[in-house]
């Protein structure tokens, strides 16, 4: 059986944030809301966890989180500075202030990973049921059949994933009727809008959401196979005419533009868990109440961190 590993993407600035949110504290004994994740995934038998963060936030991130799990865990980092990874022939634009994103992210974490994997955020909680299916896909991916690279995503319920304090940005999914993806459209700017949503479309025009749809909270499994894709796709992300300083490499756009390719298929894995995360600093309290009641309700322990302390 594969070690499975999990690549927690930790490299976020959070502006809507003001403030690190990868280490604030959310549990009773000081946990982040990272630590719930890294329970679930250890549950569900993942072996090995790649972090990415930036340079700058090293120190208070392994003292924040990272010493927890060091011992349960075969840990190792990854540092996602702007120079890094960037094809041969190309330079860092000088109005470039950040990183590429997503896929940036994953493309320079591939000398870390060699099995299997899951992807998350570290400022999202995904619930533990979704590690557990995540896992049995990812143990049957040993060996890829012939055809298209299959993958696959946790999505959840858009209703169930939006902010009471402002918009969000969400990956929204078409299924089709053997449970695989259609498409990924990436919404940059989704808001509550009655029992339901509304979205800004890339023409500036509000798109009427029910709140049913599925949407990726960027919980992928992979192979390694997607790699040499994301190395390709990247650069000819650069190449585009035009390309903003400010654009990124998301996971979702590639992905999509894939599915069109027909080089991969991605099935969706539905999960009864709801998501919560951390967008906005007001976000905090909600996402503490929520935490405290899968406590009360049996699904966390009282203290993660006495449980996940390295000995």
């Amino acid at each position: 059986m594969p070690d499975l590993s999990l690549l927690v993407l930790a490299a976020g600035v959070g502006k809507r944030y003001k403030g690190l949110k990868q280490v604030d504290l959310i549990g009773p004994a000081g946990e982040t809301l990272l630590d719930y994740s890294l329970y679930g995934a250890l549950g569900a038998g993942f072996k090995r966890v790649v972090f990415v963060i930036r340079r700058e936030i090293e120190d208070v991130f392994r003292e924040s989180v990272g010493h927890y799990w060091e011992g349960r865990f075969d840990v190792s980092y990854v540092f996602q500075e702007i120079g890094t990874g960037l094809p041969p022939g190309f330079s860092v634009p000088v109005e470039r202030k950040k990183p590429w994103g997503t896929g940036h992210a994953v493309l320079i974490s591939r000398a870390a990973i060699t099995s299997p994997f899951a992807i998350i955020n570290a400022d999202d909680l995904y619930g533990p049921s979704g590690f557990e299916e995540m896992a049995k896909w990812l143990r049957d991916r040993r060996h890829q059949s012939p055809g298209p690279d299959e993958y696959c995503f946790v999505g959840y319920l858009l209703r169930n994933t939006l902010s009471d304090h402002g918009s969000v940005s969400r990956g929204v999914c078409g299924i089709d009727g053997d449970g695989f993806l259609t498409e990924v459209v990436e919404r940059l700017r989704i808001e509550k809008e009655g029992e339901g949503a509304r979205a800004l479309d890339e023409k500036g025009r509000w798109l009427h959401l029910n709140g049913d749809e599925v949407v990726s909270m960027n919980f992928w499994g992979f192979t390694p196979t997607i790699f040499g894709r994301l190395d390709k796709g990247f650069a000819d992300f650069l190449e585009r005419p035009g390309l903003s300083h400010e654009a990124e490499y998301f996971i979702p756009f590639v992905v999509n533009e894939l599915l069109r390719a027909g080089k991969i298929r991605v099935k969706h894995i539905p999960t009864g868990d709801r998501w919560f995360g951390l967008t906005y600093s007001e976000d905090l309290p909600r996402v503490r109440s929520h935490v405290r009641e899968l406590i009360r309700e049996g699904i966390y322990p009282e203290r993660i961190r006495a449980e996940g302390r390295s000995s």
